[in-house]
């Protein structure tokens, strides 16, 4: 029983923690502006952003090459 005791404080430990972490990072989103909260959606936005695949690509067309007449 006592594993478990032990099981449980540190389940309860581990919310905590997160907790502790989401509110702060929720207080850096609340104190900031509403232009600095756009360029860093922005920014990430720009970071994550998949370059178009090129038209006329085999995979897009089903592995069948197009070919202009």
């Amino acid at each position: 029983m006592n594993t478990w005791k032990w099981v449980g404080l540190a389940g309860i430990a581990g919310v905590a923690t997160v907790g502790i972490v989401a509110a702060r990072k929720r207080r850096a989103w609340d104190e900031a502006d509403t232009d600095q909260i756009r360029a860093r959606l922005h920014k990430r936005l720009e970071e994550t952003a998949i370059e178009p695949e090129v038209a006329g690509s085999a995979e897009r067309d089903g592995g069948e090459e197009i070919a202009d007449d």
